[in-house]
């Protein structure tokens, strides 16, 4: 290990669309109140894109912003990752119409899809491609239209989700610094727990599968929420190991920001203090790939995070994925 390059986050973007769909909001459209929201989820708003943007035009703000971080043009950009499950088309890649929107012509450039787990699953993979020298840098993107596979009529579903993109450029760093350990990790045998079952090969797009509302997220809250309580503290405790630190080493918590009770349970595992913890669902709600980087970027931008501080991000999703990494900032 000791020939590779130390690699970690050299520039911090994000975006969120304009409109914002507040709980006094779905009150109008769909059976439920702010209460019920709030002492369930932690939710009181989320972003909704424009009719016009899609999932590209989120990234391409969030990727301006985090070249513009990082003293960096597009075209010197090596590589580009976007984590999605809402991508603008199935091809060409939202990482290829993102490359040409930027005017990245040097920079390979595809998607990957593990939903919420997504951003570090791109963040592992951008880093393996730096620190053995394939690439000097990259730029990975968590970005997510969900409003746009969203049922608006189920009260169970319709309050959790929403859009927006985080982007960060890796790059190599001082010996000691940038990412210490990742932990990912997938059961697929859940699969079938949290689903958007229509528009693939499985089942192509139809009169019949439109008519079902099988183009909609389907989620069983109940089993993800225990499986998201279980690996959010094995995930934790698997790649603290592997980047020899305790909980008490941790600075700043960055969970997946999908229901605050998750979040304090992860706290309360940790022994961590609310000001340790990066809590914006509230605000943003469930936006899925980009939940953890709209974070990241969040807390950098308010200056909660300090040099040589030790970051631990962690996310679960759907396939079912698990994703944590550890980073010296």
């Amino acid at each position: 290990m000791n020939n590779l390059r130390p690699v970690g986050i050299i520039g911090t973007g994000m975006y969120v669309p304009e409109k914002v769909l507040t709980n006094a909001d779905l009150e109008k459209m769909v059976e439920t109140n702010d209460e019920w929201i709030v002492s369930r989820t932690g939710i009181r708003e989320r972003h909704i894109a424009a009719p016009e943007q899609a999932t590209s035009d989120l990234c391409y703000e969030a990727a301006v912003k985090a070249l513009a971080s990082a003293g960096m043009t597009a075209d010197q950009l090596d590589l580009i990752i976007i984590a999605t499950v809402t991508p603008d088309t199935f091809f060409p890649s939202t990482a290829c119409i993102l490359q040409d929107k930027l005017g990245a012509k040097q920079a390979a450039a595809f998607d990957l899809s593990a939903a919420c787990s997504g951003f570090v699953y791109g963040l592992a993979t951008a880093r393996n491609f730096i620190s053995t020298g394939m690439y000097n840098n990259a730029l990975v993107i968590g970005a997510d239209c969900l409003s746009r596979i969203t049922d608006y009529t189920d009260r169970n579903t319709c309050v959790l989700f929403g859009d927006g993109a985080g982007a960060v450029i890796l790059g190599e760093v001082p010996e000691g610094r940038g990412f210490q350990s990742f932990d990912l990790g997938a059961e697929g045998a859940g699969g079938s727990l949290l689903k958007l079952e229509a528009g693939g090969s499985r089942l192509p797009s139809s009169t019949e599968t439109v008519e079902g509302k099988k183009h909609y997220i389907y989620m069983n809250g109940r089993e993800v929420f225990k499986f998201a309580v279980r690996v959010m503290n094995t995930a934790t405790a698997d790649v603290l190991k592997k980047a020899g630190k305790t909980k008490e080493d941790i600075d700043l918590f960055v969970p997946h920001q999908a229901n605050i009770r998750i979040i304090q349970s992860a706290m309360e595992r940790l022994d961590l203090s609310p000001d340790k913890c990066v809590i914006n669902v509230d605000r943003y709600a469930n936006t899925s790939a980009a939940s953890i980087p709209l974070a990241l970027v969040e807390a950098a931008e308010q200056g909660r995070i300090n040099e040589g501080d030790c970051v631990l991000m962690v996310g679960f999703g759907g396939g079912l994925t698990w994703g944590a990494s550890v980073l010296i900032w």
